[in-house]
């Protein structure tokens, strides 16, 4: 008889160890989905801020300066041919000018935050 209580009190601890340790892996998954979320959020604001500080979006940025990925020398580039092509003294558009100003200040804003984002990690 002794024997089968003490088979009982082994078995019942083994199963609420091994329920234990899945509510401590669970509980662990679900902080990290919640850090990673506040992140991301915190990210957000910061692209909001952004947008709102330079009047234009990310997207609208890439557009008009044509490029698709955030590489500093093709950004350079394109924005060095748009400024001279829209120079007031060559007869170009004020208009075209400042917003190609604009897209550079706007993506040179999301460098800066990326590579501040790099730095925190």
């Amino acid at each position: 008889m002794a024997k089968y209580i003490v088979q009982i009190i082994v078995l019942g601890t083994q199963v609420i160890s091994k329920a234990f340790i899945k509510a401590l892996k669970q509980e662990y998954a679900a902080s990290h989905r919640a850090a990673s979320k506040n992140e991301s959020e915190t990210q957000n604001a910061t692209h909001i801020a952004a947008n709102a500080k330079s009047g234009i979006t990310l997207q609208e940025a890439k557009q008009i300066l044509n490029v698709e990925e955030l590489d500093k020398e093709e950004i350079e580039k394109r924005y060095e041919h748009l400024f001279q092509a829209n120079d007031r003294l060559k007869g170009g558009s004020f208009y075209i000018l400042s917003k190609v100003v604009r897209a550079k200040e706007r993506i040179d804003q999301e460098i800066m935050i990326n590579n501040k984002t790099k730095n925190k990690s």
